[in-house]
């Protein structure tokens, strides 16, 4: 009698393709990732790696110098966030509600206009609006005087008050097209007779969005968020190009990026510094990883009942 089981054939072609992709990640991700954790168990002693296991995270959470900078550039980086997820997520899906709309005309040029600025570079955009908001040669003291509003104006980028949200809109200037293209997406995937029906029960226009569409979108709003959340703490690029290194006024804007950026490769009289530099690398990873999880554990499983 012949056997019928047979063991299943090994699909080498699954290893063949993702062979590529797996050694690149771990070139580029994985090994970086593990190579920074473990620098930070190190220090150089009379130029000599020397073992220290946690000393360096001490050093970081209780040394006064080390602690102050590092809990400024966490609260700077929580506001960062904060702003983003207040004001950058609702717009999004507020655009990506009126664009969605089957009635509005030139829609598709709108989301192209709205979306070009999240492909442009950091650097760009941070000369940019440092020249646009400068005092002295800046359009914007003139913009305001046309409409009578000049009174309004301040240097914004120059007041320790003011720097940080001022940076922290013109990313979501930048970057808003991004949660409205997937609010957008989300939108067009809710099926039609879904709604169909609650037009045969009398809600239409906002009601139809507030009651029918925003409980069904709520899980790639999740999505959008915890992508904010990672987006926001691995910040560097705008901060640096706009404020440099230092990230003036007085350390007004410097976030856990430029942090560890200085410690790293040190900036003018300071040296660099790769085991406490990657010390702080490490809690930012650890930040990340504990925000991440809150969402996947805490929130995302809440949010299942909305899908289909």
């Amino acid at each position: 009698m012949p056997d019928t089981q047979t063991k299943p054939k090994f699909r080498w072609h699954i290893v063949v393709f993702l062979a590529p992709a797996v050694l690149v990640y771990t070139a580029v991700m994985i090994y970086p990732l593990f190579n920074t954790l473990r620098l930070s168990l190190f220090t150089e002693i009379d130029q000599e790696r020397v073992f220290v296991g946690l000393q360096n995270f001490r050093t970081l959470f209780g040394d006064t110098v080390w602690s102050t900078q590092f809990w400024n550039a966490l609260g700077n980086n929580f506001w960062f966030f904060v702003v983003h997820m207040l004001v950058q997520n609702p717009i999004g899906v507020a655009l990506a509600a009126i664009l969605s709309h089957p009635k509005l005309r030139f829609a598709s040029f709108y989301r192209s206009a709205i979306f070009i600025p999240t492909i442009l570079s950091f650097v760009i955009v941070g000369f940019a609006w440092k020249l646009i908001l400068s005092p002295i040669w800046g359009i914007a003291p003139g913009m305001l005087d046309a409409v009578g509003l000049k009174s309004l104006y301040a240097p914004w980028l120059g007041k320790e008050a003011y720097a940080l949200t001022a940076l922290s809109l013109v990313s979501v200037w930048q970057f808003v097209g991004i949660p409205m293209m997937l609010i957008y997406a989300a939108l067009l995937s809710i099926p039609d007779e879904i709604l169909e029906a609650a037009e045969v029960e009398g809600i239409t226009g906002f009601a139809s969005f507030w009651k029918i569409k925003l409980p069904l979108i709520l899980p790639s709003i999740g999505i959008i968020s915890i992508l904010t959340f990672v987006a926001n703490f691995n910040a560097f690029d705008l901060i640096y190009a706009a404020q440099g290194a230092l990230a003036g006024p007085d350390f007004s804007t410097d976030i856990l990026g430029t942090f560890m950026y200085r410690t790293f490769f040190g900036f003018q009289l300071q040296l660099g510094d790769p085991h406490m530099g990657s010390t702080i690398a490490s809690a930012m990873f650890a930040i990340i990883l504990v925000g991440v999880c809150l969402y996947l554990f805490g929130i995302q499983s809440r949010m299942r009942r909305y899908q289909f």
